[in-house]
């Protein structure tokens, strides 16, 4: 083993809408939410993750906060170089070498996304000092991280609903045989909750506390047998100005949701209508796994279960579904070598 290869560090990477996740050394040691805060004069970067998102929304002349993914994809290409190389300075913390590390990365990617869109997301990480990075579509990531063998000949249906996008793939013989890719997920939440709050309650939040909200009583179904407890929201009066308190159900959520959730339910469909009969048969036997931070909301397993008319399985800690299938593939680099770009 040479020096430069003593001072490579492997490193798997959800680099997700809303959160990112780094694995090393069979530990996810980041995860952290996508934004940079920067000063708006020199460009500098003031702060990332949980730092910068304790100053979105209320930030000054001075300071802006951005978050460089949308729908999954890098929107701003400096400010993401920026992010990925301040989360791998989190790693640093754990390394006691004098040098600085070269990495080798394995990048988690929507599977709709543009040649261009690749591109950027391997510049952003080779930027941030990585020496190999390799991609490798999100649902496939997340099959291997719920400990599917994708190997096999038998069909497999994931369904990974993220903060930017929702991935629906089918996967049989280590492939995807089909699938589909809607940019409706946490984010597009968030959107109906601060919309409905608007329309409803003439009532203006941010994103945090539409985010609050669809965590703590977000919710699919307008029915559930364990509801959560209503919670207050304070936000804007729209008509005065002045700051108010309301209480949120998670009846209304459900209601604000249903447009959204109409649309993946949709997409789920359109996909089982495109899989070969001989996988669906195999789907129907083995049902669909949910997976993302959207498997999460209440109710949804059970929405979709009557949708579909299919057993829903939500994954153990599903948040950490793909980085952790991320981090098996770069630990087995030769077994899975087939899959990555």
């Amino acid at each position: 083993m040479g020096l430069f290869d003593f001072f490579t560090t492997d490193v798997a990477i959800d680099l997700g809408t809303a959160n990112t996740l780094i694995m090393y050394n069979d530990q996810v040691v980041v995860d952290q939410p996508s934004i940079v805060a920067i000063d708006r004069i020199s460009g500098d970067v003031i702060a990332i993750g949980s730092e910068a998102q304790q100053m979105h929304e209320k930030t000054h002349e001075k300071y802006k906060t951005i978050r460089p993914l949308k729908d999954g994809v890098i929107a701003d290409f400096t400010v993401a170089e920026h992010m990925i190389r301040g989360m791998i300075k989190l790693i640093h913390n754990r390394r006691r070498f004098l040098l600085p590390a070269s990495y080798r990365m394995v990048i988690c990617i929507p599977s709709g996304i543009t040649e261009v869109e690749r591109r950027a997301v391997t510049d952003s990480a080779q930027q941030a000092n990585a020496k190999e990075v390799r991609l490798i579509p999100e649902p496939m990531a997340a099959a291997i991280g719920i400990g599917l063998n994708i190997q096999e000949p038998t069909g497999h249906m994931i369904v990974d609903i993220g903060g930017g996008t929702t991935e629906i793939a089918v996967i049989a013989l280590s492939g995807i045989v089909t699938d589909q890719s809607i940019r409706i997920a946490g984010d597009e939440f968030n959107d109906d909750i601060l919309n409905y709050m608007r329309k409803q309650h003439n009532m203006l939040i941010g994103e945090r506390s539409a985010e609050r909200i669809k965590i703590e009583v977000g919710a699919a179904l307008p029915e559930l047998e364990n509801p959560p407890a209503d919670i207050e929201i304070r936000g804007k009066d729209l008509m005065t100005g002045i700051p108010k308190t309301i209480s949120v159900s998670y009846k209304e959520v459900a209601h604000a949701l249903n447009k959204s959730i109409i649309k993946i339910e949709d997409a789920v469909l359109k996909a089982l209508e495109n899989t070969p009969p001989e996988l669906s048969a195999d789907i129907y036997d083995r049902g669909i796994h949910l997976t993302g931070g959207g498997a999460l909301l209440r109710g949804l397993d059970k929405r979709l279960e009557e949708k579909t008319k299919l057993p829903i399985h939500v994954a153990d800690d599903p948040l950490k579904a793909v980085v952790r299938g991320t981090g098996i593939v770069l630990k087995n680099l030769d077994q899975y070598r087939y899959l990555l770009d």
